[in-house]
């Protein structure tokens, strides 16, 4: 499906699940810091959430950002890393359940994510 052709609900959808998704690690980022684990990995996976949000926006609302090639890049490795967990995820969760929605939601808005970062270099968005 080319990006011009994503409708406006899918489009605050994928928006909306990026926004849910980064909140959520956050949330961990803070319960993980007051524990004294380990963070690096929700630190990178939480800059790879907030670029890929940013390259929404831009691509949709002409949202301005300042990320470079190489960090798009990063995130767009990071991000398609994270397929293999929700897949997983999905297929355990109950059929018709909101789990399974919001799953689905998430793997679609990673998906146009992915999509602009591997089409798109830092000079054009």
């Amino acid at each position: 499906m080319s990006l011009e052709n994503v409708s406006s609900e899918e489009r605050t959808g994928a928006i909306r699940a990026f926004e849910s998704t980064i909140h959520k690690s956050e949330n961990a980022l803070i319960n993980m810091t007051e524990k004294g684990t380990n963070t690096t990995l929700v630190q990178k996976r939480l800059t790879a959430l907030r670029i890929g949000l940013a390259m929404l926006e831009h691509t949709w609302h002409g949202e301005s950002h300042s990320y470079t090639d190489e960090e798009i890049r990063e995130a767009q490795h990071v991000i398609t890393g994270l397929f293999p967990s929700l897949e997983t995820q999905y297929g355990k969760a109950k059929v018709g359940g909101a789990q399974k929605t919001l799953l689905e939601r998430r793997i679609r808005a990673f998906e146009l994510a992915i999509q602009i970062m591997s089409t798109k270099k830092a000079a054009d968005v």
